[in-house]
């Protein structure tokens, strides 16, 4: 129902006077629903997208429009979902028409129906997002509000136009989407939203893992992402397709030994490499730095509770984890198992910082060294301000040391100044161990600082390694 104010200043974008004279041309009523409407008025910048619903065809709409556009662009017509779309000043416009949805349970696909403007507000996943504003020339930017959207817009609230659970259960991937809002805009979801999340918690189990990791994708760029991800762990959703990472959640005590819960530590990490990175793959390896904690933990009577090669179980762990949720096993999977697997190094080098040290963790890492010391220093949670100040200077050490070390060395793109093809040549060698064996003495003694990375010491160790091993100048 329109609540009787009119935002003619949200329409300001020139899109809106062309779709309402198209709608006048062609008589069907048309409204700007959704993103758009709600982002306006939580004042979040210009709009990437805009979707319009047409009581009528949203196609035939959108057609009409690109005819009255002066730059006529091309219309995509998606005919099997009724819709259409076009690009115009950078901004993607989507048109639909109203509609009402039934569901089944085995999907979240809907039978579709030709609807009115309140049966395609009914559809929507939440009240503020139901919101619609008229572009019809007798009502031009009056708002219609049929949920009290506003209402929970102003007191920063999730909540479903309809009953949650049904809202929920028809299509189970607004269960994420509630708690993105929530993590994205720090708003609250409504206890009994809330509580059918959790009710409906198995109910995600019928979205592809494409979508959901699409939606995680977004908590895990909001500003704290923790907030959500605690949401997710709450309502058991998490549980359904990150199981690594609940498993974590727990402290367990033998003896009087405890060890700290790496669940909730994990939050701290991730929240805190969030304050300095945008990087979404970084922020992943925050989030699984420690999965290898959960089956490596064991307890030493002589030492307490030890989690031994971690690192390494983790980054092997990474692998799967992807390939299950469909994520992408290509150079962005590998940058995440390299974070998890070297996670560790940077601690142990910050109590003895020696040049072969830092050549070799410089060498390990490459170009991703940097970020390998952002996710180190995210990992000192510690409360005790102390032991905080402490493990930053120590880092601080290690980062100096690599600009000392790489400046003099430039191990970061090491190439080996004697290559197989020159061995060979000087040797009159085939193909064979012997090579291989000179080439890894010759980089170790670079790593170690025996020789420098040059090509005249490089070639005076390979002669006197090929002496040791028989080889004779041909």
């Amino acid at each position: 129902m329109p609540n009787n104010n009119t935002y003619k200043d949200a329409l300001m974008h020139p899109i809106f006077e062309y779709i309402s004279r198209a709608s006048k041309k062609i008589q069907l009523d048309s409204y700007v629903i959704g993103g758009f409407v709600r982002d306006y008025f939580l004042k979040r910048g210009a709009p990437k997208d805009i979707d319009i619903v047409a009581v009528g065809s949203g196609i035939e709409l959108a057609q009409e429009v690109a005819n009255l556009l002066p730059n006529k662009p091309k219309v995509q017509v998606f005919k099997t979902y009724g819709t259409a779309m076009l690009r115009y000043n950078d901004v993607e416009i989507e048109f639909v028409g109203a509609r009402k949805e039934s569901y089944n349970e085995a999907s979240r696909n809907p039978v579709v129906e030709d609807g009115t403007l309140q049966d395609d507000q009914n559809r929507r996943d939440f009240t503020i997002n139901a919101l619609a504003l008229s572009l019809n020339e007798t009502n031009y930017g009056v708002l219609l509000d049929p949920f009290n959207g506003m209402t929970d817009l102003e007191s920063k609230i999730i909540k479903t136009p309809l009953n949650p659970d049904i809202t929920y259960s028809d299509d189970p991937l607004r269960m994420m989407r509630a708690i993105r809002f929530a993590s994205q805009l720090n708003f609250v979801i409504e206890a009994e939203s809330l509580n059918a999340i959790t009710r409906n918690a198995e109910r995600l189990d019928i979205i592809t893992r494409e979508r959901i990791i699409d939606e995680f994708n977004k908590i895990m760029l909001s500003k704290k992402p923790s907030v959500g991800i605690l949401l997710l762990h709450k309502t058991k959703l998490l549980h359904r397709f990150l199981p690594e990472v609940t498993n974590l959640q727990g402290v367990d005590e033998i003896e009087g030994q405890k060890h700290k819960d790496n669940f909730y530590h994990t939050l701290e990490v991730v929240d805190n490499i969030s304050e300095n990175t945008d990087d979404l793959w970084l922020r992943w390896a925050a989030l699984l730095h420690d999965i290898g904690k959960a089956p490596t933990k064991k307890f030493d009577k002589n030492i307490g509770w030890t989690f031994h090669s971690h690192e390494f179980v983790g980054s092997k762990m990474v692998y799967k984890l992807f390939k299950r949720l469909k994520m992408p096993l290509n150079n962005k999977m590998k940058f995440v198992q390299k974070m998890v697997y070297l996670s560790s190094r940077p601690i142990v080098l910050a109590t003895d910082v020696t040049d072969s040290a830092v050549r070799r963790l410089i060498f390990d890492t490459g170009e991703d060294i940097d970020s390998l010391m952002t996710l180190c220093e995210a990992d000192i949670t510690t409360k005790n301000p102390t032991k905080f100040k402490r493990y930053h200077n120590n880092f601080k050490m290690v980062r100096e040391k690599i600009k000392e070390v790489e400046a003099r060395d430039h191990v970061r793109k090491f190439q080996p100044p004697i290559s197989g093809e020159l061995i060979m040549e000087t040797f009159n060698l085939k193909p064979c161990r012997e090579i291989g064996q000179i080439k890894d003495a010759i980089k170790e003694a670079i790593l170690d600082g025996k020789i420098a990375n040059d090509y005249d010491e490089a070639y005076a160790f390979m002669l006197q390694r090929a002496e040791k091993l028989g080889l004779k100048i041909s």
